[in-house]
């Protein structure tokens, strides 16, 4: 059961420096995981955060399942994630932190079907990094259309 869903959150590789990177369960409704299949969510807003010693999703936008009655879930309620507990001491210690924030960076669903979410352990950048990435990402453009032409 190959599927090759991918929703991304482009925003973060632009707003943070990735430390690390993480693979999770999403705890989802029928109706969410139906719609995600479906490719209708948005990760644009969304960010991870501790709630006692439970990792969140918040923010994340899943749309309403076309086809269902009237059962429709809340759209951007807060999803737990499912990690082992060595990540999730790991994780919250390094969120405590200055300066380091838990981001989400794609929905995806796995051989079995199952939807995953990846998240990393991320620095935030300051305006001039996003300059720097904004620069580097033209020049290597050009440099990509003179090779090609």
């Amino acid at each position: 059961m190959k599927n090759d869903i991918q929703i991304k959150n482009k925003r973060a590789y632009f707003d943070y420096h990735i430390v690390e990177n993480f693979n999770a369960g999403l705890a989802l409704l029928g109706t969410e995981i139906k719609a995600i299949r479906q490719g209708k969510a948005n990760m644009s807003d969304a960010f991870c955060m501790f709630i006692g010693n439970v990792l969140y999703v918040r923010n994340l936008h899943i749309s309403e399942y076309s086809h269902s009655s009237f059962h429709h879930h809340d759209i951007k309620r807060d999803r737990v994630l499912l990690l082992h507990k060595k990540e999730l001491r790991k994780l919250k210690a390094k969120s405590e932190e200055k300066g380091y924030t838990i981001v989400p960076l794609r929905i995806y669903t796995n051989d079995r079907g199952f939807a995953k979410i990846e998240i990393a352990l991320a620095q935030g950048k300051k305006e001039f990094d996003k300059r720097d990435s904004i620069k580097d990402r033209e020049s290597k453009r050009e440099l990509d259309r003179a090779l090609k032409g």
